[in-house]
């Protein structure tokens, strides 16, 4: 009861904050927002599930249900997940969405949930080979947005790797380790019972594709493809004592991704400089993305460091009072500045 009490004490807090946060937020995290809404009511539909939600036996031939990878992420059967995924949609699109624009934004959007969407599929195909259970095929439905909200966590590790999320006594967790963090909480849940099988799948899909794409395809406004900074590795995102070998297993299946023409090859161009000694290796799409990310963040400590030393600066009315109030003395060859006070007169001792 004293906790009822509590959130009816804090709702005209909680409610005024919600609306702040949405009218700050783009049209298409509201679009996003009113349709996971609306798609609510349509999941106390019995076969919504098997209708909107991705049936691996469904998606693929012989029955080619191709809807189900564009609104699968829309249904949630229950409440509480509804208002976790849009909460969290427009708190993620306050992060990314300033670097990125409002198209970025809903290009990931789209590109995550349908990799989701066929990487969930494509495993439990594989399962069914394995176990030639046929509840793997149509007993089975993906559905919700933790896959993409998995993805949100790649992008922000990209755009502000070192800040810091939470400070333990064990160490400092940065956005850098939140990833696997989510991994790691969702296979727990899934452990327990509290989620079932579909959940910690997505979460792993979703950091795979959301890499992928930011790591080789992502077009910027400079006209470079990806990201292939050093601090964005896949072995980056595990923690150090492992990541030498599972950089070399990253980079055996890069090099398989390259000769098939699934992925790029990291291209590198040398640019002689106009000083005779100056020589400078430029990376296509590291320097540039780096610099705008530290850019960002420089403006905004700076923007916030202006905010603070603004209400301490005396006013300029203030400082040129005091300028008429002093008088310069001369005394010989030197100088001497004193303070007339309003109630005070001020003398001057010479030897």
């Amino acid at each position: 009861m004293s906790v009822f009490n509590k959130v009816r004490k804090n709702l005209p807090h909680i409610k005024q904050n919600t609306e702040l946060l949405f009218n700050n937020t783009g049209l298409c995290i509201k679009i996003i927002s009113c349709v996971l809404s609306v798609c609510y009511f349509f999941s106390f539909w019995s076969k919504s599930s098997t209708v909107f939600g991705v049936t691996p036996g469904y998606l693929f031939p012989p029955s080619f249900w191709l809807w189900t990878p564009f609104t699968f992420c829309f249904f949630e059967t229950h409440l509480w997940q509804v208002l976790l995924d849009i909460a969290m949609v427009a708190v993620c699109s306050k992060l990314i969405e300033p670097l990125w624009g409002e198209l970025q934004v809903l290009v990931f959007f789209a590109v995550v949930n349908v990799g989701v969407a066929l990487a969930c599929a494509v495993f439990y195909y594989i399962l069914y080979m394995c176990t030639w259970d046929p509840e793997l095929l149509f007993s089975v439905h993906v559905r919700g947005l933790a896959g993409y909200l998995a993805g949100v966590t790649v992008a922000v590790k990209q755009i502000m790797p070192d800040s810091t999320v939470l400070d333990t006594p064990a160490g400092r967790i940065t956005n850098r380790n939140v990833p696997l963090y989510t991994i790691f909480i969702a296979l727990v849940l899934w452990f327990i019972g509290f989620v079932d099988g579909t959940k910690p799948t997505m979460v792993i899909s979703g950091v795979l594709m959301s890499w992928t794409y930011l790591r080789f395809y992502q077009i910027h406004t400079n006209g470079t493809r990806g990201d292939m900074a050093d601090n964005f590795t896949f072995a980056s995102f595990f923690p150090v004592i492992v990541q030498p070998p599972i950089s070399v297993l990253s980079n055996s299946v890069y090099s398989i991704f390259v000769k098939a023409g699934i992925c790029r090859k990291t291209v590198r161009r040398v640019d002689i400089a106009s000083a005779p000694t100056g020589i400078t290796v430029a990376l296509p799409g590291i320097r540039s993305l780096d610099m705008d990310r530290r850019k960002l963040l420089a403006l905004k400590a700076l923007n916030s460091r202006l905010v603070d030393t603004s209400k301490d600066t005396p006013r300029i009315d203030n400082i040129e009072s005091e300028r008429r109030d002093s008088v310069v003395i001369s005394i010989g060859d030197t100088e001497q500045t004193s303070k007339l006070l309003p109630t005070n007169m001020v003398s001057n001792k010479t030897t």
